[in-house]
């Protein structure tokens, strides 16, 4: 299915604990946040919902169709450090998610949370993180119940919030400036014994 939006740098799939695909779509996330006049510490997107892979190339609508199938919508919300720590722990529970670059987690092969780290500093439990995520990931699915102790969700419902939009709007961007869309496995979740 065409138009072609914009071309890849490499066969990219969504494996946990961390990938290429599923660091390239909550990064999406966060850079299209500037279009919602949100500036995330951080974005989330759960590797289930991540349906197909990219192949190096050339990337259609059909491609990013294939990738988010679902009627996901972007949103933004608010966590306090403690429910963010809380949130990090239940993505290791799962043996990880799509997490954003900056986002630091250590986690033990038995889905336990070691370490989480935001841009090299601590998670300060008093203090207020924004997130960029989905809708469906907001409302506690997946098993990231977390996401349900919010705040300030700005939770837009137009159609063109949907994250198949968001990602082909992101690849369109890119092309526009001429640049080749890359993602790299970067330790954003490290799995120890």
């Amino acid at each position: 299915m065409g138009p072609v939006l914009g071309v890849v740098a490499r066969d990219m799939a969504a494996v946990r604990p961390e990938s290429d695909l599923s660091n390239l779509l909550p990064d999406i996330l966060v850079y299209m946040a500037k279009d919602y006049n949100e500036t995330p510490d951080f974005g989330v997107y759960n590797i289930g919902g991540i349906r197909a892979a990219l192949s190096k190339g050339q990337v259609t609508y059909g491609d990013v169709l294939d990738v988010a199938p679902f009627e996901n919508k972007i949103c933004f919300l608010t966590l306090t450090g403690e429910n963010v720590l809380e949130l990090f722990s239940q993505i290791a529970k799962r043996g990880g998610e799509g997490v954003s670059h900056g986002v630091e987690l250590v986690i033990t092969t038995d889905g336990q949370l070691r370490s989480a780290r935001l841009n090299g500093q601590q998670i300060v439990p008093q203090r207020k993180y924004r997130i960029a995520t989905i809708d469906y990931l907001a409302q506690g699915n997946d098993q990231l119940t977390a996401f349900k102790k919010h705040t300030d969700l700005n939770s837009p419902q137009e159609e063109k919030n949907n994250t198949r939009y968001i990602i082909a709007d992101y690849f369109r961007q890119m092309q526009a400036k001429g640049k080749t869309v890359d993602s790299k496995v970067e330790g954003r979740i490290k799995v120890e014994q």
